[in-house]
């Protein structure tokens, strides 16, 4: 299933990456896919949880620094790790149902 999906460097997570419509996959496939998927999106919360700690930290340092350029660097990349955890959380909640359908 691995070829129906793309790593997201960014995200650090694999993403859907499906060629043809949902309908066009037999139920087998589809089966397949939304396992695969179920396993990846297990994993979203303990990468928003890495995240997140990276976040701490930065933010700890941001208290500490006094050079005016390294706090702007901080806060940039403290912003673009909120927004990577907000994505994620977006990926994690938009193929929910998806997931039950697989129950279904």
């Amino acid at each position: 299933m691995k070829e129906l999906f793309t790593y997201d460097e960014r995200l650090g997570i694999f993403i859907p990456d499906l060629p043809m419509e949902w309908d066009e996959y037999t139920k087998g496939e589809q089966h397949s896919i939304l396992a695969f998927w179920e396993t990846i999106r297990g994993h979203i919360p303990d990468r928003i949880k890495e995240l997140e700690s990276t976040i701490n930290r930065k933010q700890t340092q941001l208290s500490d620094e006094s050079n005016f350029v390294l706090s702007c660097q901080l806060n940039s990349e403290i912003a673009e790790l909120a927004s990577v955890i907000n994505d994620l959380w977006l990926w994690y909640r938009a193929d929910q149902g998806i997931s039950e359908k697989m129950h279904n």
